[in-house]
């Protein structure tokens, strides 16, 4: 295979980029099956929901199909309008991109110059600070506190420079929630030239009556926010990559001008309008995942680890010493976690919630691979 040839002019690539480290997304199940010669891999890396579609979602995306000679409604009418009238909010005041991780870069783009800061806690979704660095702003991070955001020193890093502040509740990776009374003391000191961003990504698996509807309770208010919600997790339509943000209409159309034309295809608008009716099968998924967060716990804490908490959405931070270490072990038995050292905690692993059978995978690995490091301790 001959390489690409050629060099490229100096200052045609951006100097912002040179010292960015891209996402690094997990290895998918296939190439671990195929490197490590395993029949069964379980992945627990992506907080991935462990079920697919909704029925009714499944059958929208069938007859999707038929249509995929055509693009896409470019501007996701009918979804935005569906989530309009959900959250009684105006159409005007609703974006939909192709996923949340999509709003995040778009709002960045329509918000930062070069200089610029944003303001977030850390270790939290790498996206926060990914994206301001790709435009040259200057991510700033704080540093959470008992593994949860710290709104006052969030608060205390503003500066006049500061367009975005980044809040994720429940945090990822650490799973931990910020309460209402937090929130409500946050906007209420929040200077007038930030635009908050609070990422309700994992908002359908919480039932914590301390846990606000930031639609409901910021945005509807009139505070300076966008929200951000996804159907990636719960309703299982990751692979077709949809999410939102409600917030202002000038915060809105701005993110419009710089959205890809028709980046959320057909099958994914037409799944989520069909997953937004489906409130039993919502229901039934929250409290699948309850008992399935109860076993992810009972399972580590058989191996010896406490994870971060409370954990509130369907995974774990934990503290494990030698992350990589564990993280190697655990892939050579056939189960694929997320090592933490891109989101800035290098001991640390992130475990999604699964079925009872992933669980006991997951169980019987670390069993496996605490016995055999038992029999590697050399005898004094």
């Amino acid at each position: 295979m001959s390489p690409v040839s050629g060099d490229v002019p100096s200052g045609v690539l951006r100097h912002a980029l040179d010292g960015l480290v891209p996402y690094e997304p997990g290895k998918p199940v296939e190439e671990v099956q195929r490197e490590l010669g395993l029949e069964r891999v379980v992945k627990l890396a992506s907080n991935e929901g462990p079920f697919g579609p909704f029925p009714a979602a499944a059958a929208a995306i069938e007859r999707a199909t038929a249509e995929l000679n055509r693009y896409p409604d470019g501007g996701c009418y009918r979804l935005r309008a569906a989530l309009a009238e959900l959250h009684d909010v105006r159409f005007e005041e609703v974006a939909v991109c192709a996923g949340a991780d999509a709003v995040i870069g778009c709002i960045c783009q329509a918000t930062l110059d070069v200089g610029d800061e944003v303001v977030t806690g850390w270790p939290s979704f790498v996206s926060y600070v990914i994206d301001p660095l790709k435009l040259g702003a200057v991510p700033v991070r704080v540093p959470l506190r008992d593994d949860r955001f710290d709104l006052d020193a969030l608060l205390g890093a503003i500066t006049a420079r500061t367009k975005l502040v980044f809040i994720a509740t429940p945090n990822n990776p650490t799973g931990t929630m910020t309460s209402r009374a937090e929130l409500d003391s946050y906007f209420d000191r929040v200077p007038d030239h930030v635009l908050t961003v609070v990422d309700q990504a994992y908002f359908e698996y919480i039932d914590d009556p301390a846990y606000p509807d930031a639609i409901a309770e910021y945005a509807k208010r009139g505070r300076q926010v966008l929200v951000l919600r996804t159907f990636s997790k719960i309703y299982g339509l990751a692979g077709l990559r949809v999410g939102y943000g409600v917030g202002p209409e000038p915060v809105i159309t701005a993110i419009g001008k710089v959205r890809r034309p028709f980046d959320v295809g057909t099958p994914a608008q037409e799944a989520a309008l069909a997953s937004l009716d489906d409130t039993a099968e919502l229901a039934r998924r929250r409290s699948v995942n309850r008992e399935a967060m109860t076993a992810l716990h009972r399972v580590l804490a058989d191996a010896g680890f406490t994870p971060a908490g409370p954990a509130v959405a369907n995974f774990v931070f934990v503290d494990v010493g030698d992350a990589s270490a564990l993280d190697a072990a655990l892939l050579r038995e056939g189960v694929i976690v997320r090592p933490m050292a891109p989101f800035g905690a290098p001991g640390a692993l992130r475990i999604t919630a699964g079925t009872p059978e992933e669980m006991e995978a997951l169980g019987g690995a670390l069993r496996r691979i605490g016995a055999g490091a038992q029999e590697r301790e050399p005898r004094s």
